[in-house]
């Protein structure tokens, strides 16, 4: 009798260390895998956007064991919202200023959780060589949409041609002060910049823009310099706030800001794009 209790209890015993272990791969371990897999909402571009992002993707798995997805999309509206609704779980396609108005705009919650690159705006021009030889009265191409806009005037302020109003945020050609040189501000819509470099003196040119009307960058007559002014346009890997200290998150970001990355982008880009999360933006 007792020889039978003992091996009932045995067997139990086995039981419990059987279901157990079921519990524990059907349940635990599914869960510690997909919280292994991260999805990353980008932009759908070029090759070399995809080769950088595959290299990325590589470092995760082979270094911290995260498995990178990707989600690419073709209208900026829609990362941000994607992030939002939890159908991805970061997004790199943004600069700072851009999420700080898309959250100011949406009333979200999303925070950048480590920088990508940068790509300085330019200045170009067709008739000089350096911008100092504008002459009084010269007139400048600028984008049109706020953003640029502004971006593009803080260049100009700069590049020495003018100050900008104490505490402008967002610049405007209303923001314009000491302008000794007399510099006319020709608004046009972004892509417009570059085609019109034959009917004004100088354009502050998008490098996107550029590229797409093959100027030179390295023939630009000014570019515009990394400091305080131009961390705003820094490109972020940004997360719903409240997951902003998820270890997984943080890996891909680690993955991302590599030596790698680095001597790829340089690969791809040159210096018209350039590695962001250790430049010293305090000048």
């Amino acid at each position: 009798m007792k020889r039978r209790k003992k091996r009932n209890a045995i067997i139990w015993a086995v039981v419990v260390v059987v279901i157990l272990i079921a519990g524990y791969f059907s349940f635990v371990r599914p869960h510690q895998q997909a919280a292994k897999t991260v999805t990353v909402g980008i932009m759908a571009s070029s090759k070399a956007d995809d080769h950088i992002w595959n290299s990325v993707a590589e470092t995760a798995k082979d270094k911290y064991g995260v498995t990178v997805k990707f989600r690419r999309f073709t209208d900026y509206n829609q990362p941000n919202k994607a992030l939002e609704n939890g159908d991805v779980d970061l997004n790199a396609f943004q600069h700072k200023l851009f999420l700080q108005t898309w959250n100011k705009a949406h009333h979200t919650d999303i925070v950048a959780l480590g920088d990508t690159f940068i790509t300085p705006i330019r200045v170009y021009s067709n008739k000089y060589k350096n911008i100092k030889d504008l002459p009084d009265g010269a007139t400048v191409a600028v984008p049109n949409d706020a953003s640029n806009e502004s971006r593009a005037l803080f260049a100009l302020k700069n590049a020495g041609l003018f100050n900008l109003k104490k505490g402008t945020k967002l610049a405007t050609a209303s923001s314009i002060t000491d302008n000794k040189k007399n510099i006319k501000i020709k608004e046009l819509a972004a892509d417009q910049t570059a085609r019109s470099l034959d009917d004004v003196d100088a354009a502050v040119v998008n490098t996107n823009y550029a590229q797409a009307a093959g100027l030179n960058y390295k023939k630009a007559i000014f570019v515009e310099p990394i400091n305080q002014d131009s961390k705003q346009w820094v490109n972020i890997i940004a997360v719903q706030k409240k997951n902003k200290n998820n270890k997984a998150y943080k890996d891909v970001v680690k993955a991302y800001q590599t030596e790698k990355t680095k001597q790829l982008i340089k690969k791809y880009y040159g210096s018209s794009e350039i590695p962001a999360w250790d430049l010293n933006f305090n000048k």
